[in-house]
């Protein structure tokens, strides 16, 4: 069960890492215009998603006073994304390089588990799962560098993962008969 639950998670991640290839595809050819498509459908997101709450407090018997304020909160930060693209850019590179770098340690992590299960592939998993966190800092650092830097460190930070996660369900089997 246990196994089937680490693969599971595993193709999750692998399906989430595609996705971020395709993202970074696009940072890379539009940087532009996918970074305002973005925070475009974020803004409206996050405004329409405040006016249905509203809606659905005031069209409730019980006048929850927390949906009002999730409501109100969601339509103000969804104007301020739509007005603020140029912050949002920023926020998105910062929550970005975090995600990359937590991701790294803990693909770090799992690799010193493989070498205690004695996988000849865990040196290739740590050296994955440093260049990942390097790759989080990079974007963390570099205020400067153009969105298309971003991309390709999306890219990157993606295939690393994917190769990270495949070795990762390769070897579980492994792993558990230990």
């Amino acid at each position: 069960m246990f196994e089937k639950f680490l693969k599971r998670t595993n193709w999750t991640d692998i399906v989430i890492s595609m996705l971020f290839v395709i993202l970074g595809g696009l940072l890379i050819i539009r940087p532009s215009e996918t970074m305002s498509v973005i925070s475009t459908f974020l803004g409206m997101v996050l405004f329409i998603m405040g006016l249905l709450k509203l809606v659905d407090y005031f069209t409730s018997k019980d006048k929850e006073d927390y949906l009002l304020t999730f409501a109100l909160v969601a339509v103000v930060l969804g104007v301020i994304v739509l007005a603020c693209a140029d912050v949002i850019t920023g926020i998105f590179r910062v929550a970005l390089g975090i995600w990359i770098i937590v991701s790294g340690i803990r693909n770090f992590q799992t690799s010193l588990v493989w070498k205690d299960v004695k996988s000849k592939l865990w040196t290739i998993t740590v050296l994955c799962a440093l260049l990942m966190i390097v790759a989080g800092i990079v974007i963390l650092v570099s205020t400067t560098l153009a969105i298309r830097i971003v991309g390709i460190t999306i890219v990157v930070y993606a295939i690393l993962d994917i190769v990270a996660r495949t070795i990762f369900i390769k070897k579980v089997q492994d792993y558990l008969d230990k």
